[in-house]
């Protein structure tokens, strides 16, 4: 009996005890990374701003691109911040007032600072009466994203350096579509992602992905392949078929037409076809969640809704009756009318937008300043405050009753006000 507990029994039971514990970590590590993926893809766009996308650097120079009202690239060039500040200096204010540019996207890697010093002086000397701005934006992982297939398909003839700096653009303009071209893995909000299932852990993320994009909905007209892949019903071929249907045809005009598009079969329009917008289209409906099935329904209420006025309950039977759909979707199709394009990320913190720059030198404890959260662990949070160091907040710092667990009271992308406790200049290090 005990040669049986000693050299079987024992070992089997903790084996079993630790795949079971295991498992509960790897759980618990993805559903840590999925909540924080999802709140960073909810990140509001800063829509209708023409945008440059700066991604500094040392030896290669600091790349800018300009980029339009809609993501499209108008121009490059590089500065170098280090050995000829004040070239670096004439050629940012020279693109501002080119390209027209309202806000200027800084990335957070190596050199940032230096480029945050210039692009502040060019604001503040130049266009302190106009509506420009700077921001600070997370670029982890852009440079697996301009060396990746999706990034050559996209620019074939721009250099990867020049797709890494309108990465950066992009992102500040729609963070969603940027983002949905890179491995959620490389976005750096994760916990431990390199050690739990790889394959529990890419479906799970796909699986968040593809809840947002539908969750905010997707414009057709210029959603690129990898956005369109995400919505219910689309697959990659499909996406693709589409992208080449409007390439070939010009805009999509309306949603019906979506079934000329090679391969769209009814199954998938009847999925696809609510996620859908179509701003171009002539049929207002088309630009909104109602799905085709129920155009005549939402038809009815329309006009009274069109002239403010409040739609009667006995019109929300009779529809309900005569196309026999229940009364929650005729009252769901009316909250939609009454608030179309409406984006649900609106609702999310906006970026934080700057004029000065702060330093590391320049932090004293007790000092207040504003930060974003980048990342939350389950020992607190870390706090971007617009410097190359990520700021810790400790899990008994984040509020002044007893927090069990940190997503309770702090998410990715939220904006607050924190205080520095204590600063280690040696490590660089900054508790909040």
């Amino acid at each position: 009996i005990e040669d049986g507990v000693v050299r079987l029994l024992s070992p089997a039971v903790v084996r079993e005890i630790r795949s079971d514990e295991a498992d509960q970590a790897d759980d618990h590590g993805i559903g840590v990374f999925s909540e924080n993926l999802k709140n960073l893809l909810m990140t509001q766009p800063i829509k209708g701003s023409r945008v440059l996308g700066v991604d500094p650097g040392y030896r290669n120079g600091t790349k800018c691109a300009a980029l339009d009202e809609t993501g499209k690239y108008l121009g490059f060039f590089k500065i170098f911040q280090e050995i000829n500040p004040k070239e670096a200096y004439d050629l940012i204010n020279e693109a501002v007032d080119k390209y027209d540019i309202q806000v200027i996207a800084v990335g957070n890697g190596t050199g940032s600072h230096e480029v945050q010093e210039i692009v502040s002086k060019v604001i503040s000397e130049n266009y302190a009466d106009s509506d420009v701005k700077y921001t600070v934006v997370d670029e982890s992982g852009a440079s697996v994203y301009s060396a990746s297939p999706v990034a050559t398909e996209e620019f074939p003839d721009l250099d990867v350096m020049v797709r890494g700096a309108i990465s950066m653009g992009r992102r500040l303009q729609d963070p969603l579509a940027e983002l949905v071209k890179i491995d959620p893995k490389a976005i750096g909000v994760g916990l431990y992602q390199h050690d739990v299932n790889q394959k529990k852990l890419a479906d799970q993320l796909d699986e968040v992905v593809s809840s947002v994009v539908n969750n905010v909905g997707v414009n057709l007209n210029t959603a690129s392949y990898m956005l369109l892949k995400y919505v219910s019903g689309i697959t990659t071929t499909t996406a693709k078929k589409i992208v080449a249907y409007r390439d070939a045809n010009g805009k999509i005009k309306n949603r019906e037409e979506l079934k000329k598009v090679p391969g769209l079969g009814p199954k998938a329009f009847e999925q696809c076809a609510g996620f859908l917008k179509i701003a171009e289209s002539d049929d207002p409906l088309d630009n909104t969640w109602v799905h085709p099935e129920n155009y005549n329904a939402a038809r009815e209420v329309l006009p009274l809704i069109q002239k403010g006025e409040k739609v009667p309950a006995s019109l929300i039977k009779e529809i309900s009756e005569k196309y026999n759909i229940g009364e929650t979707t005729v009252n769901d199709i009316v909250s939609e009318l009454q608030k179309p394009n409406r984006d649900p990320r609106d609702g999310y913190p906006a970026p934080i937008m700057q004029k000065g720059v702060v330093q590391f030198e320049d932090l004293k404890e007790g000092m207040k300043v504003t930060g974003k959260i980048k990342n939350v662990v389950d020992f607190g949070a870390f706090v971007d405050i617009g410097l190359h160091e990520t700021g810790l907040i400790h899990i008994s710092e984040l509020s002044d009753e007893f927090v069990e667990n940190p997503m309770d009271v702090a998410k990715v992308g939220d904006v607050h006000e924190f205080t520095i406790l204590a600063l280690d200049r040696d490590r660089r290090r900054i508790s909040l």
